[in-house]
């Protein structure tokens, strides 16, 4: 049996307008990738939970039946007990202040310079090419050998560990910049100087977005490598930090007050790379609907 459309009818109306049937079907299809990318998010952050249940159950299961050694390993029960009690009769605020502080503006402070650096290398091939071999070398210089001689400069307070944690991020920041320069699009630069335009407006209009990506891409490995320039700097010598209270505890025998400085790091270390993985995120899809 046929079906006819009435001409007044909306269905008439909609098959008549171009390409709404194709639109539409588009538009469930970007639903119905959303909700699957929802799902598996989801789906990812129950796994996570689960292992890491599993992995503290099974400590916890482990050390009590004292299959593994509980002098050595501690067990979770007797970590959570350790860090409640500094939490509330020690100094662990002050030194997670401390660490992240020095972390985070040797972060901010490497990516400024850095970046600055490797940005400056665009304006001079000469300049570059000179540059450039230093650059590798200070690269795969272990930089942390230069803890001692950085205390010594700079004493054992905070400057000593927001310079190492410094050292530890310029290079890596200069070379990513340095990466995006050597990637601008000469083709691009040659038609805006045949369109008058100046070396500072293809600088400020072409080289610096262009190698924004590349950049912030490198947010993630300079954060880790931050907070162990901060940590190496507070185990050479320091007042303050969740290095040196790791230290302390290692020293006095202290097994249980050792697990409760690396769960600290542990966590501080995921709770910054997930506040810059959002940052970049953030700052990426910026770029692309400013550059779009």
């Amino acid at each position: 049996m046929t079906t006819r459309v009435a001409p007044g009818s909306d269905d008439a109306l909609t098959s008549q307008v171009p390409g709404t049937g194709a639109s539409s079907q588009v538009g469930a299809i970007a639903d119905e990738e959303e909700l699957a990318e929802r799902r598996l998010r989801a789906r990812t952050i129950a796994g996570r939970v689960l292992v890491g249940l599993l992995f503290i159950g099974c400590w916890e299961l482990f050390s009590s039946a004292r299959l593994i050694d509980p002098f050595y390993w501690s067990k979770p029960s007797s970590i959570v007990t350790t860090g409640w009690n500094v939490l509330w009769n020690g100094t662990l605020l002050t030194d997670i202040a401390f660490t992240s502080s020095a972390t985070i503006l040797g972060f901010i402070l490497g990516i400024l310079v850095g970046a600055a650096i490797g940005l400056s290398f665009w304006w001079s091939r000469l300049y570059a090419w000179v540059a450039e071999p230093y650059l590798v070398m200070l690269n795969a210089l272990p930089k942390l050998g230069l803890a001692p001689i950085l205390v010594v400069l700079l004493g054992i307070g905070f400057g000593s560990k927001v310079a190492l944690a410094f050292a530890l991020t310029v290079i890596v920041t200069t070379l990513s910049a340095y990466g995006g320069v050597r990637s601008v699009d000469r083709d691009l630069e040659g038609l805006l100087y045949s369109l008058g335009a100046s070396r500072w407006q293809v600088f400020t209009k072409v080289v610096v977005p262009w190698s924004m990506p590349w950049i912030v891409n490198s947010f993630r490995i300079n954060i880790a490598l931050a907070l162990a320039g901060a940590i190496v700097g507070e185990f050479i010598a320091s007042r303050q930090g969740v290095g040196r209270m790791i230290l302390y505890a290692g020293q006095v025998l202290d097994h249980n007050l050792v697990w409760v400085g690396v769960v600290v790091l542990g966590i501080l270390a995921m709770v910054m790379y997930a506040a810059v993985a959002a940052i970049e995120k953030r700052l990426l899809k910026g770029f692309d609907t400013g550059t779009a």
